[in-house]
């Protein structure tokens, strides 16, 4: 799925491009950013067990789109924070957000039907702000271009590192 890759580009790339600046942001740091950009996408989870599934054994109305939301990423992200030891959450929330934000700001350029996008800020507002339509989800073009931009962001880092050496 080219979106899902270009989602864990743009947040390499960024928190890459973040490394520069603050020293304690080593590679495993990245890879939480990475993950963080998939936390939107735990939506996906409706192809393994259905809203109406779950509405059914849980007993009150469900919907697995909210988690592709302001609000729902936020939950998830709390879940995730909470996993790791209290002395990495501050970065670990800071990195998980950072990819969360990455991939709902990209999901908001996305080209739809109505000329609007799905309701970001959710539950702080149901306004579904109007998206410029830049690409289809299933378009190879925003891989493509993520995958260059963090091509270069990984040579840069890797001459800037064998200089600092």
């Amino acid at each position: 799925m080219p979106d899902l890759l270009a989602h864990a580009l743009i947040a390499y790339a960024l928190a890459t491009l973040l490394s520069w600046r603050y020293e304690w942001l080593s590679a495993p740091y990245v890879t939480v950013a990475m993950a963080g950009a998939f936390v939107p996408d735990l939506t996906k989870v409706n192809l393994l067990f259905s809203s109406e599934l779950v509405e059914v054994v849980l007993g009150i109305p469900f919907d697995w789109s909210g988690l592709h939301t302001l609000g729902g990423s936020l939950v998830s992200l709390a879940i995730g924070v909470v996993l790791v030891a209290s002395s990495e959450r501050r970065r670990v929330a800071a990195l998980l957000g950072l990819g969360a934000a990455s991939h709902l700001l990209a999901d908001a350029l996305l080209l739809n039907a109505s000329g609007h996008s799905y309701p970001l800020f959710w539950p702080l507002s149901y306004l579904h702000p109007p998206t410029p339509g830049l690409y289809l989800s299933t378009d190879p073009e925003p891989m493509v271009v993520a995958a260059a931009v963090a091509s270069v962001v990984f040579v840069a880092t890797r001459l800037r590192t064998k200089r600092a050496e």
